[in-house]
């Protein structure tokens, strides 16, 4: 008569879960309970500066817009004249580093884009990183592409703050025949 084995005998009890602080159950829940966020479809100018032309990686910051799901409606590669420079940053013109911005924005050819999508302007930013790279985050823009740096103007990418912002860099740069989508 053939015998049977007896069945194993459960592993030894796992030990006690320890009970989630209050900050993991309150994002928990937030999780389990999703915010319904209206979500607006917007335009946004950044540029990419001389310092990251120069350094080559203008492409490797483009796929950095278009994998956060940022559209390009529009793109030029230029080299700002004096005037350009001093128009378009003229609300920093009483800083004691103005002088030093237009220089510099005017050292070299920069990438103008018309970024475009869902929330674009936030997005734009949150890539970007803090205006100073060395206060960046690893893996914004700025963090990956303007270290080292002794200069704060060459940080790399420079994007519209707001919405009026936006539409009033947008006009300086690009007349709406220019841009798609």
């Amino acid at each position: 008569m053939a015998t049977r084995k007896k069945p194993a005998k459960p592993a030894a009890k796992k030990a006690a879960k320890k009970p989630a602080s209050k900050p993991v159950k309150a994002a928990a829940k937030k999780a389990a309970k999703p915010a319904v966020v209206a979500r607006k479809k917007e335009r946004t100018l950044s540029i990419i500066k001389p310092d990251a032309v120069a350094k080559h990686v203008i492409g490797r910051i483009l796929a950095r817009f278009e994998n956060a799901g940022l559209k390009v409606a529009g793109l030029k590669m230029m080299h700002f004249s004096d005037k350009q420079a001093k128009a378009f940053y003229a609300e920093h013109k009483a800083r004691p580093f103005f002088g030093e911005l237009v220089s510099f924005m005017t050292s070299g050819p920069c990438v103008v884009l018309v970024l475009e999508g869902d929330d674009a302007i936030i997005k734009n930013r949150v890539l970007m990183g803090a205006t100073n790279p060395m206060k960046a985050e690893p893996g914004t823009l700025r963090y990956d592409f303007a270290l080292p740096c002794t200069d704060l103007s060459a940080n790399a990418v420079h994007g519209s703050d707001s919405p009026a912002a936006a539409k009033r860099e947008i006009a300086s740069f690009f007349k709406a025949a220019e841009l798609v989508g």
